[in-house]
């Protein structure tokens, strides 16, 4: 089945094709802790989620849209415990640290190779990756900032409802506690204004200093006069970024570490750190004149990107982010038409890796799958 085809089955078509997939079959063979997870395997459990979401009182009223972010969300939300699950040798209790951020890459590789649209593979990627984050919302020491900022990254409503039939997936008898914190992390979602919209900030820069500030004032409204704007362009080699920027940025400077290579002759796998440094360089020249440009990289990482972003903020420029991701196939033909066309192993490689943008890193966003003019 493709995408389109998945979108308009139903869960237990779904279901059924999910058995014939290999990270499926892996989730059948990987047991759980039985504290809580009594009725056994990991896809037993998805199963019983996955029923979990007709029983919700919500269901009947929820788009045909929200109700595919669920039930995919169901079918992934612990699809990586057969790559994490360890043994404790002491206590023999079964562990799966960081499930769902490997779970999160997991499902953002299936949904790619489905063709699956890309507004739609990263809400359920990202509701995958914080599926855990509701029961555990009383240990965290500020859970109205915990509520703000996931309200940036998923729809806290959907979040909430998937975490109801998480919860109640299972025979674990002494599940009654968490459901009370499910509770409870709808309420403050509520009284923040952010369970079914992101939280209201007063302008751009307020929500871009909130979120990169160790103890941000969420009453804190910053005057926005910027220096300048930086357009970070990201995406894998290959998605048309340059063509974006041609339709849309052709006026302003631009500063791009393929561009750097090609005047240093750096091979894209070689080593980076001459390309980096000059990039800085050339950033810092515009910086200072207050002159608005293009930075282009791949900045695929959250960590790569945050060190630019450190770089424009300090000299107060407004940030836009662009990601481009075209469909895979498009991708990897555009790329062979490439003057520097890269391996296709490596955009592989790389696709695996990828952690688009997201609205918590930059003062604005714009997610493009390449068919927009």
């Amino acid at each position: 089945m493709n995408w389109q085809e998945l979108q308009k089955a139903s869960i237990d078509d779904i279901v059924a094709w999910a058995e014939s997939q290999s990270w499926c079959r892996a989730m059948a063979e990987c047991a759980q802790d039985a504290d809580w997870h009594s009725e056994g395997d990991v896809w037993t459990h998805t199963k019983m989620v996955c029923q979990q979401l007709l029983q919700l009182e919500e269901w009947p009223s929820l788009t045909s849209r929200e109700r595919i972010l669920l039930i995919f969300t169901a079918l992934f939300h612990d699809a990586a415990k057969p790559l994490t699950s360890e043994v404790d040798p002491v206590t023999g209790r079964i562990t799966s640290h960081k499930h769902s951020v490997k779970g999160e890459h997991l499902v953002r590789g299936v949904l790619r190779s489905l063709d699956c649209d890309l507004a739609t593979r990263e809400q359920i990627a990202r509701l995958v990756r914080y599926h855990g984050r509701p029961a555990f919302l009383l240990e965290r020491p500020d859970p109205s900032h915990e509520l703000i900022r996931l309200s940036w990254l998923v729809n806290n409503r959907l979040l909430y409802l998937f975490a109801l039939a998480d919860t109640r997936g299972r025979d674990t008898d002494s599940m009654t506690r968490p459901v009370e914190n499910l509770h409870f992390w709808k309420l403050v979602a509520e009284e923040n204004g952010c369970y079914c919209e992101p939280y209201k900030f007063a302008n751009d820069h307020a929500r871009f200093l909130y979120f990169r500030q160790d103890k941000p004032n969420l009453h804190y409204i910053p005057h926005e006069d910027f220096a300048c704007t930086v357009t970070m362009m990201s995406g894998l080699p290959g998605s048309g970024k340059d063509y974006w920027v041609s339709r849309h940025r052709a006026d302003l400077p631009i500063v791009s570490l393929d561009d750097i290579r090609g005047e240093l002759e750096v091979d894209p796998t070689g080593n980076q750190g001459e390309v980096i440094q000059l990039g800085r360089e050339r950033c810092r020249e515009l910086l200072r004149t207050k002159t608005s440009f293009v930075f282009s990289a791949t900045n695929l990482m959250f960590q790569t990107r945050q060190r630019w972003v450190d770089l424009f903020a300090d000299y107060n420029a407004r940030i836009e982010m662009v990601y481009v991701e075209p469909s895979y196939p498009v991708l990897l033909n555009q790329n062979k038409r490439r003057d520097r066309s890269v391996p296709a192993q490596v955009i592989h490689d790389l696709a695996n890796k990828t952690e688009p943008p997201t609205w918590l890193e930059c003062h604005s966003l714009m997610m493009s799958d390449g068919t927009t003019a």
